[in-house]
């Protein structure tokens, strides 16, 4: 399930301890299944055809067996958000778990060997009843994580520039209040799940959230940049301080591949 969030939001400073009331400001819409590009494919899927989802700009059309891609810098790169112990239980653990326990449930099904991970996770519900719930956790947890690496650099932050930093001008009205209405969002997430920048299949920029590891692919969306807030992503640095680490986030993005995914 995806949560959009709409409208705009007073220019202001985030301050930490704020967020949640900023969060409350703004008004989630749920999205129903029958309504989203993806539960199309799903139900086509289920009567034996195929619909073609979109690709994602950046993401290898990586089929079973799946693998661990490495962290495209050293574990300790990011002190500037996220310290490295954390980056290697996060990367080397949790990110390892999601792989293994996909390729696990894949294992006695060749008919699905053939589909890349983009395929697999956008049509989850299509599946095979015994696969969809670790196609759905597991593989939707290596595909975030795949696109979440990328999208961090020990030489990120800032803003972004070119038709990307337009783009968010022309939907938001400026940096400042995208990165306040995301940073919220993210805060806003109850319990695990991720915050995200989108692409709607008509082109327009949205902020939304999933619970747990579902992707916004699933909607028909384009992940742009998408915020990992499960708490084992950032208590050992941050506890219980989840906004901190929210504002940390943003020394850290990689501006240039998410500006790839834009296209």
């Amino acid at each position: 399930m995806v949560r959009v969030f709409q409208g705009s939001l007073p220019r202001r400073k985030v301050l930490q301890g704020s967020l949640a009331a900023v969060a409350a400001a703004i008004l989630p819409r749920r999205l129903g299944a029958s309504d989203t590009p993806g539960a199309a494919w799903a139900a086509e899927g289920r009567g034996g055809g195929r619909q073609s989802v979109p690709s994602i700009p950046g993401l290898a059309e990586e089929r079973y067996p799946f693998s661990l891609p490495p962290l495209p810098y050293p574990p300790d790169a990011l002190q500037a958000a996220i310290d490295a112990q954390t980056m290697e239980i996060h990367h080397g653990r949790h990110h390892q778990g999601y792989v293994t326990n996909l390729n696990r449930a894949l294992e006695g099904h060749p008919d699905l060997h053939g589909r890349t991970l983009v395929e697999l996770v956008a049509g989850w519900e299509s599946l095979p009843e015994s696969v969809r719930t670790a196609v759905r956790n597991h593989g939707g947890g290596h595909l975030n994580h795949a696109l979440f690496w990328t999208s961090l650099s020990p030489q990120g932050g800032g803003e972004p520039t070119g038709p990307l930093a337009q783009a968010i001008r022309d939907r938001f009205g400026s940096f400042q209040t995208f990165r306040e209405q995301f940073s919220a969002a993210a805060a806003s997430v109850f319990g695990s799940g991720w915050g995200w920048l989108v692409r709607t299949p008509s082109g327009r920029l949205e902020i939304v959230t999933t619970p747990n590891q579902d992707n916004p692919i699933t909607q028909g969306n384009i992940p742009l940049l998408g915020l990992d807030v499960w708490e084992h992503a950032y208590y050992l640095r941050y506890q219980n301080r989840r906004a901190d680490y929210i504002q940390a986030f943003w020394n850290v993005v990689n501006w240039g591949d998410v500006a790839q995914r834009l296209g």
